[in-house]
């Protein structure tokens, strides 16, 4: 079987989390072959992978959001909407539905449009004048245009990507990797499969409410803009998989057909981790860790508190740092400046490095994040016998507590940037290393029964011969 992988933001330019379940997906089916369509943010990442692909990636196709910016106008062309294409248009950029099916006809390859030329004409501008005459209406007309060009400028290109020759599309999110699967959908008629890690379009409502970019006039076109692309994919999907089930129950709150959601969780390789000794009950200095890529959702500054109030306690704590540095550069340097900042010494930076080797050397994980899917490295240190203190982001609760499966806590949830209370916690827990080591026992019972690598692949086994 020929698959077409959609990934967006990740896989292969960015190290764990949703690219390693690519990775593994891929290496775990040697029977397929994979052709992987890649969405990144900058050109500057052509190339830059930072995976070995597995021999059955038969080709990686590159697409860049920010490609299209400095594309020249060749000519003025003279565009006549017909009412239909005008209406998908208009609600496109006021409601957070249109009709996407309109738009693939226009923008997509053989289509009558060309998407940088049509953001230059006359019926653009109509378009956008007649937006302003209601939900714009009080909003500077330059500010209104400026920023629907910018908006429509990636998407309406995406849609330009050529039809793969495959048997099944798959993308691993919503968003622009989400439209594209709908797209190849809807000109092909081949069955597509979306897998959410989490959910994208309220991460990218979290993230436009918070973000000083975006103008307060147009947050709601955003949000709106990003929660219609996902609409898109959930309708035309096949099947839309979730990795817990309160993430199913929320795609279905955003207008995801119930009879096409399941649940599929991660899964992780066992035998990674089957040397790693339980941990000790013996009095010794309190060992904290975190396996994390440096960037603002993961929010390491809550961490990096919560560890100052914690070594002001138990000095001989020390936390390590284990994962990429160099994915936000600029948020690495305010981390260390706020290490420098509090004085707190103890902490370490030690990059990628194999994670198997360090969860032995933890007495706790940690994680602060802000926002998560199914992390792996939670299922990773439950596999090592480590207890978790997580934010409550995510399946981390349904990881940590269980489902009524009566195996026990595998750790503590705590509330996501409260430092305050991970410090509390974590100074409670290391108070009590039976304890500790009981709920690194249950972690790894709970990863045993329900989060072995072998499921994972059968479900997605499964699931292509099922849609196929």
């Amino acid at each position: 079987m020929r698959i077409c992988l959609i990934a967006e933001g990740c896989y292969p330019y960015v190290a764990g989390g949703v690219s390693s379940w690519i990775q593994m997906l891929i290496q775990g089916m040697p029977e397929h072959t994979f052709v992987i369509y890649t969405i990144g943010a900058n050109e500057s990442q052509r190339g830059q992978f930072q995976y070995a692909l597995p021999p059955n990636v038969e080709e990686v196709r590159e697409n860049f959001l920010d490609q299209y910016l400095d594309q020249k106008v060749r000519r003025r062309i003279t565009y006549h909407l017909k009412p239909r294409e005008k209406e998908a248009l208009i609600d496109l950029i006021t409601k957070d539905h249109t009709d996407w099916e309109v738009l693939f006809d226009m923008f997509s390859q053989g289509g009558a449009y060309q998407a940088n030329e049509f953001l230059a004409s006359d019926a653009f501008l109509d378009v956008v004048m007649e937006a302003c005459q209601d939900t714009y209406r009080l909003t500077p007309f330059n500010d209104v245009f400026w920023t629907i060009r910018s908006m429509l400028l990636p998407v309406l290109n995406i849609l330009r990507c050529p039809l793969p020759e495959v048997d099944v599309f798959h993308s691993v999110s919503t968003g622009y990797a989400g439209l594209l699967g709908a797209m190849f959908r809807y000109k092909t008629g081949k069955p597509y499969i979306i897998s959410e890690h989490g959910i994208y379009s309220r991460e990218r409502e979290e993230e436009i409410l918070k973000a000083k970019w975006v103008d307060v006039y147009f947050k709601q076109t955003w949000i709106d803009f990003f929660l219609g692309m996902a609409v898109a994919a959930y309708q035309k999907a096949n099947r839309i998989i979730s990795l817990f089930y309160h993430a199913r129950e929320l795609q279905i709150g955003y207008g995801a057909d119930p009879t096409r959601c399941f649940v599929i969780p991660n899964g992780i390789q066992m035998s990674r981790f089957e040397s790693i000794e339980p941990l000790s009950t013996e009095p010794h200095s309190l060992r904290l860790g975190a396996v994390i890529r440096v960037v603002p959702i993961k929010d390491l500054k809550t961490m990096i508190y919560a560890f100052a109030l914690v070594r002001a306690k138990r000095p001989d704590a020390t936390l390590v740092m284990i994962g990429p540095t160099n994915e936000d550069p600029d948020y690495f340097e305010e981390c260390k400046d706020l290490i420098a900042g509090l004085g707190v010494e103890g902490i370490t930076f030690v990059g990628r490095v194999d994670v198997a080797a360090w969860y032995g050397k933890l007495d706790i994980l940690l994680l602060s994040s802000i926002s998560e899917g199914q992390p792996f490295v939670v299922l990773e240190a439950m596999a090592s016998k480590r207890p978790v203190v997580s934010t409550d982001v995510g399946s981390c609760r349904e990881l940590i507590e269980g489902i009524g499966d009566g195996v026990g806590p595998a750790g503590e949830i705590v509330p996501v940037m409260s430092p305050n209370a991970m410090a509390r916690t974590i100074l409670r827990l290391a108070q009590q290393l039976p304890l500790l080591r009981q709920m690194g026992e249950n972690g790894w019972r709970r990863v045993d029964r329900f989060y072995r690598e072998e499921d994972f692949l059968k479900a997605y086994r499964d699931l292509y011969e099922e849609v196929t």
